[in-house]
């Protein structure tokens, strides 16, 4: 395709060179430049595209996208596309290479702290159980129609995000559903994609080593609102006070959603027990496959935006009824001796404390409650007193782990959380996760509950900068087999 047409909708100062020329791949690694590339230098938080022109220009890329020249001036024969975005024109340039593929399905997107897995991947199963093509893009898995792929980032950089769309929209699915980061909103990875819906869970602290405050993580969400089209639905959980603020400014058709209030879609909770709820989800009644008040959004959430895709809700809520949780979210490893390990993804401290009230709702007299959590390293400290807190405040037992520790020191981590722990409260502190998931079905007694949170589906635990095979689901029913349990 010619560089002038890749060009569509790209922002930018002054073209060097002719933008006649065909471009056969894209790049912002110059490893991966080759003959015919459009190499795009970012400004990264570790190193800076623009050092690796020169490689790139050297492997046989024939444009070069950059804020500024390069010391050594143009290079003859390649083409510099000035621009004050680079990160933005990578997105347009590689919608416009592939297709614009968010053309070609009703792309949703789901953003908020907790719940954007679950929601995703719920979209996606609702969709194809009545009987449409879709895709899917989140933490767990990417998906393309029924092929799974690896999934590397919540949200993977505007290259691969954009090739994989070409290929659902390619391939004939009618939609697809992805989770919408808050480091990938402002890294502009979803400029280029037409919106059909976008869906806001709720925010809670999360993420601040990256955004440094809640408001700039507020503005990092709220982004993703702004940049709606009137064509779009914008869907908000209107029980969270940052509900209203995403709606504000945005052109695209607003809804809410509530278990507490008035609005555009209700849901209340009937009935909880052990093997699901019955919910009220505006004036029907709907028995599901899942636990706690924060799947009860969630589900409304599924609910809501099937709807405002055009989905009848009676049929919706039928195939709501026969939906099941994701995994490593409230996954159940159940021991010979009834006790129960719950496996959960909650990794802040609003998730952590929503799995343990749900926990309490459903355990009996006498059934006790062993809550193991850690923190990420490198990752926001802020909430490791508060994560601890929470830990001690609902659980007979806690102990704090390392979850990934990476290059810190997981004994660190640890200090960091005590210190949101009074004196005289049940816990223990073990770095170690094997030996931490051991100790906690050692101690467990017969019909006891023990969670493990923070890791969820991942079957892996960065150490230092390495990455260990290491799964909770497995690490548990390991140890509840070799104790007989």
């Amino acid at each position: 395709m010619k560089l002038e047409q890749l060009l569509k909708g790209v922002t930018y100062r002054e073209a060097i060179g002719t933008t006649d020329c065909e471009i056969l791949s894209l790049a912002y690694d110059s490893r991966k430049a080759g003959a015919g590339s459009c190499f795009f230098a970012i400004a990264g938080t570790q190193t800076d595209g623009h050092a690796f022109i020169g490689a790139a220009i050297e492997a046989g890329a024939t444009a070069v996208v950059c804020e500024h020249l390069p010391q050594e001036g143009a290079a003859e024969g390649c083409t510099y596309i000035l621009t004050d975005d680079p990160s933005q024109a990578m997105a347009r340039v590689a919608a416009n290479f592939y297709g614009n593929p968010s053309r070609r399905m009703k792309v949703v997107g789901v953003t908020g702290t907790n719940g954007k897995t679950t929601i995703a991947t719920l979209l996606y199963d609702l969709v194809r159980a009545l009987g449409h093509k879709a895709g899917l893009i989140s933490t767990v898995v990417y998906k393309i129609d029924d092929r799974s792929i690896a999934s590397t980032h919540t949200t993977p950089d505007a290259l691969r995000l954009q090739e994989m769309m070409g290929e659902m929209a390619d391939c004939g699915c009618e939609y697809c559903f992805m989770e919408c980061s808050s480091h990938a909103i402002v890294q502009e990875r979803i400029a280029g994609i037409d919106f059909a819906g976008a869906l806001f869970t709720n925010l809670t602290h999360d993420h601040l080593d990256y955004h440094k405050t809640f408001a700039e993580y507020i503005r990092a969400k709220k982004l993703f609102f702004d940049h709606l089209s009137a064509d779009a639905f914008a869907l908000v959980n209107a029980d969270d006070r940052n509900g209203s603020v995403m709606l504000q400014n945005t052109a695209a058709r607003k809804y809410t959603l509530s278990l507490r209030s008035m609005a555009d879609f209700r849901c209340k909770i009937i009935e909880m027990s052990a093997e699901g709820m019955n919910l009220r989800i505006d004036g029907r009644d709907v028995w599901v496959h899942f636990l706690g008040r924060f799947n009860a959004y969630n589900l409304l959430t599924v609910y809501g935006a099937a709807v405002l895709l055009g989905f009848d809700g009676e049929q919706t809520l039928i195939a709501l009824s026969n939906l099941h949780p994701v995994s490593g979210r409230f996954e159940v490893v159940a021991a010979k001796d009834r006790t129960m390990a719950i496996v959960d993804y909650a990794h802040t401290p609003d998730a952590l404390e929503n799995v343990i009230q749900t926990i309490d709702e459903i355990r009996g007299k006498g059934q006790r409650l062993i809550v193991l959590c850690g923190c990420g390293g490198d990752r926001d400290k802020t909430k490791r007193p508060e994560m601890a807190a929470i830990a001690v405040k609902y659980a007979d037992l806690a102990i704090f782990t390392s979850d990934n520790p990476r290059t810190e020191n997981p004994d660190d981590i640890l200090r960091d959380m005590e210190a949101g722990v009074e004196a005289g409260s049940r816990y223990m502190k073990i770095a170690d996760r094997n030996e931490a998931i051991k100790t906690a079905v050692m101690l467990a007694q017969p019909n006891d509950i023990i969670l493990i949170a923070g890791k969820g589906h991942e079957d892996y635990q960065i150490i230092g900068t390495e990455r260990h095979h290491f799964n909770d689901k497995e690490c548990v029913g390991s140890w509840f087999a070799a104790f007989d349990r």
